[in-house]
């Protein structure tokens, strides 16, 4: 069988897995839309909290960045992980034994305000279309690859699947089907990795051979050694050196970290449980799950950019391996014969007087248009040509996209068929499972927290889930024109931006309401509105109007400024709060009774909180 044979088998399969699931649970009441009725075990919201977590960035992106950018990409790492720790120690339990489905629903009665339910409405919509933006560009271009069509088609393609399972199933239907995903994201990504990692360093644990020996060709050093050498060798800085900033690493790695902690579609994942107690046990399956993805990145990364040079680096076109080929076929790869000599080279800043190592003049390639002439086309080797000028600046000849590491690596070691197959369903399904979650999300937020509780309080339960539907396709919709044309193309930039939203909106929002009985309502919404709007302006300034990165604030670039945001929310809102009136008793009481500790048959000692 041809390697189309195996990727169609494969994800035919697992799609309908997914289907077939999301229709035997088709959510039949507003409780089941929301949380699945309350009723999933620890077990099972682990696996599928921890596949709503595993993103495209996270699976196809981030080792992509480790690739590229070695030590640096440590941000993401740090950030993420240290984020969910944040997140179930702080948040969560409190949040669930308040009661509250979503993240608008609690800050509406925490604060008591229907305004403060609107502005919580407003950014929840900004942090989840921002986030889904990355998804969809996620999907976009395993699809292109998959079917050998172009990312929009990708995007369309991947857009009709999601509303399929996700408009129909609700939270109940997602639930289930992220536990089918997480399992094929696990094995596909783990699978490739300890293959690649017996072939480069004679180690079955890919963790142990990124540790370990470089063991080609019958050489005996140790492994990142082997990579840094081969870096400084083609201009490159060493693999295991760092040239971010400090002041820039530092605000990258918070804003990723608390944004985590005040992200609406993984806060709500742990109301589909039944109590505190199983929210705690949900919270260490899923941090137990998450492990096995993060730590395998570093090794994937790290694996795919000794394979990528070797394979490539001074090898003649007419002799380089047929994946290239396919690669550039899609425009995921791109070969620039600067000097004529027919030889793929693939050269850093280092080897160039102006310290640069642009293949072209342009961030991506540009094509020529479909009918345009043949030698226009295709160049004397064979190779596609583009219609972006070369940057004759430095001798670099080769572009690829960060995202399409993953996906290249099993083509690059020379895997069977079947793994490579496996590493594709993977990728579909940690785009597609995120997708889903925060679809919900949006959906929800229209049609409970602001259709059910702020415009119509008489809506039937019936017309609010018909709601969500529509507010899904409409969503989806936004989505797919972003997902086509993003703020940023590499998919981990752009899903970091919906990270530092969320820190500057909802993390000091959520956190001051859960341990500040001070904290107001008029403190809140000042300090929520203030956060977001620095954020998303600062975001919109550099990523669209023409910002130049040395005017950045103290060098603190876009995906980084959320943790100043969240810095501006927290001093806002403590200051409207000091000259406002303090909240009312029953509302400072219930902020005492969320912090109560539950009894020991994980019931909750205080009463539901009272609406406003």
């Amino acid at each position: 069988m041809t390697q189309d044979h195996w990727n169609f088998i494969f994800i035919g399969i697992s799609f309908a897995l997914y289907i077939g699931i999301a229709v035997k649970s088709r959510a039949a009441s507003t409780k089941e839309y929301y949380t699945a009725g309350g009723g999933v075990s620890p077990f099972a919201n682990g696996m599928a909290t921890a596949a709503d977590w595993m993103s495209a960035a996270t699976f196809i992106s981030m080792a992509g960045t480790v690739a590229i950018t070695g030590y640096d990409a440590s941000r993401f790492l740090m950030g993420w992980t240290g984020g969910f720790v944040l997140l179930t120690v702080l948040m969560v339990p409190f949040l669930r034994k308040f009661g509250k489905a979503t993240v608008p629903d609690f800050v509406g009665d925490r604060y008591y305000s229907r305004v403060a339910r609107g502005v919580a409405v407003v950014c929840a919509i900004f942090i989840c279309m921002t986030y889904i933006m990355g998804q969809m560009r996620g999907v976009g271009v395993v699809f292109s690859q998959l079917f050998g069509i172009g990312i929009p088609a990708g995007v369309m393609s991947g857009a009709a699947i999601v509303f399929f399972y996700a408009g129909l199933g609700g939270m109940k239907g997602i639930t289930y089907t992220q536990v089918a995903q997480y399992c094929v994201m696990a094995f596909a990504y783990t699978i490739p990795a300890i293959f690649i990692a017996i072939a480069l360093t004679n180690n079955l644990v890919p963790q142990l051979g990124l540790i370990g020996d470089y063991t080609v060709g019958g050489e005996h050093v140790p492994f990142l050694e082997k990579l840094n050498q081969i870096n400084t060798k083609l201009g490159f800085q060493e693999y295991t050196s760092g040239k971010m900033s400090t002041v820039n690493m530092f605000c990258i790695t918070a804003a990723l970290m608390c944004g985590t902690a005040g992200l609406p579609h993984v806060i709500v994942r742990f109301f589909t449980v039944k109590n505190v107690v199983a929210v705690r046990k949900s919270a260490c399956w899923t941090l137990a799950f998450i492990a096995v993805i993060y730590l395998t990145a570093p090794t994937i990364g790290a694996f795919s950019r000794v394979n990528l040079i070797q394979k490539l680096h001074q090898t003649a076109y007419v002799e380089a391996p047929g994946w290239f080929k396919e690669f550039e076929k899609t425009g995921q790869m791109a070969w620039v014969d600067k000097n004529g000599d027919g030889k793929i080279q693939y050269f850093g800043p280092g080897k160039s007087e102006a310290q640069r190592n642009a293949v072209f003049q342009g961030k991506s390639p540009v094509y020529p248009q479909y009918d345009a002439p043949k030698d226009q086309q295709v160049g004397p080797h064979g190779q596609r040509l583009l219609a972006s000028k070369a940057d004759m600046s430095n001798p670099n000849e080769l572009w690829f996209g960060n995202d399409i590491m993953v996906m290249a690596n099993p083509h690059m070691a020379g895997l069977p068929p079947w793994v490579i197959a496996l590493l594709m369903a993977g990728c579909i399904a940690a785009a597609l499972s995120t997708a889903a979650g925060l679809l919900l999300v949006l959906s929800t937020s229209i049609s409970h927290d602001l259709m059910k509780r702020i415009v119509n309080p008489d809506l039937s339960d019936k017309d609010e889930v018909r709601y969500a539907r529509m507010a899904s396709f409409a969503a989806l919709a936004v989505a797919t024109y972003f997902g086509i044309n993003p703020p940023s193309a590499f998919i981990a930039k752009t899903v970091a931006f919906a990270f530092g939203l969320a820190a500057s909106s909802f993390f000091p929002t959520l956190l001051m309401g859960i341990f500040s009985k001070r904290m107001n309502r008029e403190g809140a919404i000042a300090g929520m509105i203030c956060g977001i709007t620095f954020t998303i302006s600062y975001i919109v300034y550099f990523q669209f109007l023409g910002g130049k990165t040395e005017h950045y604030l103290w060098g603190i670039s876009p995906e980084g400024i959320g943790c100043i945001g969240m810095l501006i929310n927290f001093a806002v809102a403590s200051l409207v709060c000091v000259f406002t009136p303090a909240p009312p008793a029953d509302i400072q009481a219930m902020v005492d009774g969320i912090r109560v500790p539950v009894s020991e048959d994980g019931g909750e000692d205080v009463p539901p909180p009272v609406s406003h």
